[in-house]
């Protein structure tokens, strides 16, 4: 089962802060000194705000498939994300590996979380 990409010190997304996407629209990198604990692993902020509003509701920001890389889950496979390479699409945040599969995703996009959640629903069984 792979709930979260996470490093080896169960740090999720590479210590980027997941709420940034939304409310700033950029990646921002967050800090040990705001952090929360979510799905076994430690979601890391730019401050505090950002950590109280995922703690109040982690699955309104959280990234889909556990912020493992959503291209790579359209074709069957699972590799982790590169935080810089993002998209929200319908009020979701995807990671992808490459700025250019962001790019791929958001063309067939509905086509891809469909192939994607496939993927994921099957590894997590």
């Amino acid at each position: 089962m792979l709930p979260v990409s996470v490093d080896s010190e169960k740090i999720a997304i590479q210590g980027y802060d997941t709420v940034a996407y939304f409310t700033d629209g950029k990646a921002v990198k967050g800090s040990s000194a705001f952090e929360s604990k979510w799905m076994g692993s430690r979601w890391q902020f730019a401050n505090a705000e950002h950590r109280d509003m995922f703690t109040q509701n982690p699955d309104a920001y959280a990234p889909r498939f556990g912020g493992y890389c959503v291209m790579a889950m359209v074709n069957g496979e699972i590799f982790r994300a590169n935080p810089l390479a993002w998209v929200i699409i319908d009020g979701k945040l995807y990671l992808n590996s490459a700025p250019g599969d962001a790019v791929a995703f958001q063309r067939r996009s509905a086509e891809y979380i469909q192939k994607a959640e496939e993927t994921w629903k099957a590894v997590n069984q």
